[in-house]
Parts: structure tokens; sequence; C-alpha cells
């Protein structure tokens, strides 16, 4: 990195611990540190007379990145996300304009999958259920608690999405006895002890609980649909630790209305933070507030990664987690590689 400090746009909210990683090495240009509103705020950064070359943006913040982001601050070159998913990057776009992209990488793998797996124990042994009962008070006056689970070993577990976070649930599931199906764009070499299904709804079938793992694309929208639900059936058991959208909500509530599955784990929604009423009223559906990722030991290294990434393409070395890599026409010459 050369002698003068780069500025970075910061378009997501900070805690301290990360907002003193940033500034160790940063200008840290931090939007709702501001209090400006969003146009003014960008206006400003865009005519410093050094302008931020890189953003650090999160999935569901307070703006996508894309063209209209990029027209606003056009000396972006590097966008920093720190959400695994980049449904919140127009990635043609920036391809377009050269400007490289990041994501949170493996950061988060472990400690979603724990939560997958997390979920799928608590809906089959109704522990959630179970807890509230004894909190409300019931088990002196109404007795032992009647409502049985379900046993976890021996299950068939379909995984739609089988990268890093599919693959770790995969393999703790194994441990459980239970025997692991897979949907993903293509067969994996490496998951041969798997059976793939090319379609969600004949991976429903034959599953008895269905976990969504897989990022959104235009492709995977809905993805879990009435048709999917329908085949899972009355027995079977949803979990989502993917995106909210990734599963057709007003159809998933109808579903577990009607008694067509057993029940649900869901760490994502639709249109987050609003839950759906229905939902709430559920005793055999578990909610978690988008809180999959959420560890000490993953936002440290979350934290460390995001500063990683921004040396990286300040001084010209390979980013560590590249979703669109740095072209190198886009580097002025003192920030080249030698």
């Amino acid at each position: 990195m050369g002698s003068t400090v780069p500025a970075v746009l910061v378009l997501r909210r900070l805690d301290a611990p990360f907002a003193a990683v940033l500034r160790r090495h940063f200008i840290v240009l931090d939007f709702f540190a501001s209090g400006e509103p969003l146009p003014e705020f960008l206006a400003a950064a865009a005519a410093a007379p050094d302008p931020p070359r890189a953003v650090v943006v999160e999935g569901g913040a307070v703006t996508r990145v894309d063209a209209l982001l990029l027209d606003a601050v056009p000396s972006l070159r590097c966008v920093v996300s720190t959400s695994t998913g980049v449904d919140h990057i127009d990635l043609d776009e920036c391809a377009r304009r050269g400007v490289a992209v990041t994501n949170a990488g493996k950061v988060y793998s472990t400690d979603a999958a724990d939560h997958a797996v997390g979920l799928l124990l608590d809906v089959q042994r109704r522990v959630s259920a179970a807890e509230r009962y004894v909190r409300r008070g019931c088990w002196p006056v109404q007795g032992d608690y009647r409502q049985l689970g379900s046993k976890l070993g021996g299950k068939r577990v379909g995984i739609i999405g089988l990268g890093n976070i599919g693959t770790l649930i995969a393999r703790r599931l194994e441990a459980f006895g239970c025997l692991i199906l897979y949907n993903s764009r293509r067969p994996k070499a490496a998951a041969a002890r798997y059976t793939y299904f090319p379609d969600v709804r004949g991976l429903a079938a034959a599953s008895d609980v269905l976990v969504v793992a897989c990022g959104l694309t235009f492709e995977t929208q809905h993805v879990v649909s009435r048709d999917a639900l329908e085949a899972l059936g009355k027995d079977g058991v949803l979990i989502n630790i993917g995106r909210g959208a990734n599963v057709d909500e007003a159809e998933l509530v109808l579903a577990l209305k009607e008694g067509k599955i057993a029940g649900a784990g869901l760490d994502v929604l639709e249109d987050e933070p609003s839950v759906p009423p229905d939902l709430l009223s559920m005793d055999n559906v578990v909610l978690t507030p988008h809180a999959a990722a959420l560890t000490w030991e993953s936002r440290s290294d979350l934290y460390a990664q995001t500063a990683g990434n921004l040396h990286a393409f300040f001084s010209g070395q390979p980013l560590l987690t590249p979703v669109l890599p740095v072209p190198c026409a886009c580097l002025p010459s003192s920030e080249l590689p030698a």
C-alpha cells in the first residue's frame, strides 16, 4: 500500500470491533455514522479529492450494488461484501464496468451448518415447544409433555445446494445416521456416495427432510414451491438457512396450516424482519432471526477477512475471496503487482 491511506465507503452497520479493525488501516466513510441521507452521503464521497475506490456492503442492507450506486460513486472499483450470498449485487453490471467483487467465502460455513442441524433437531424433537411448555408453568399443572417428537437417525435428508455449507450439513447429518440426497446445478464428483436429483420436486418426494442451503438467484427463487411442499408430504420437515425467497412463503404457511408438511425450521424469511403472523402461533415451527452465522468466532474471522480483501485490492494482490477478480486494467500502475 502506498503512503496515502485509502478511503473505503461503508454501507453496512459497524459494531465497535469491526470499525476499529477498518479504521486501523483505512479512512472509513461510514454512512450510518454520518446521519446524512444516502444520496447526499454518496455525492459527498464521490466529490472528495481522493474518492473511495472500495465499498463494504452486506446483503439486505441500505442499498443494492447496481448501476445507480456505481453511477453515484464512479470511482468504485471493488465491492467487498460481508455476506456469502451476492443477490444484493448486480454482478453483470460490475463485470461490465470492471469492478471486482468479493464475498464472505467460507467464513460462515461451519456456523451455518451447525445452525441448520440445530434447527432440524429442534423441530424433530420439539425442543422449543417443550421448553415453552415448561416456561408457561404447564408441567406441574397439566403433567408430562405428551407431544411426541421424531428421531433424526435414519431420516432421508434432501439438501438443496451442495456447496460449502450444504456439504458440511451433509457430513454432520451422516454422523446421525441420515441418508443424504441432494439437488445442485450438476452432480458433484466429490459427492458420489450421495444420491443426486436433477429437480427439487423429485428430491422432496424422496426425502423426509428438505434443507435449503443454496444461494438466491433467478433460478432458485421459490425453488421450494407448492409442488415441492406437497411432494415432501405430511410427515416432512423443511429447514431453510439459505435465503427467504428460496421458499414460496405463502405456500409454506398454507402447507403448515393445512398439515401438508409436519414442521419447519426457518432462519430466513422473504420480507425480513417481517414474520407472517401464522408462523408465530405454530408450535411445529422454529424461527431464528437470520442468525445462523452469528458466533463470536465467525464475526472475528469476518472482520479480519474484510480487512484482508481490502488490503489485497489496494496493494494489487489476489483477493482472498473473489467472486469477480480485479481486472489488471483497473489497477493504477502504482498498485499493479510487481
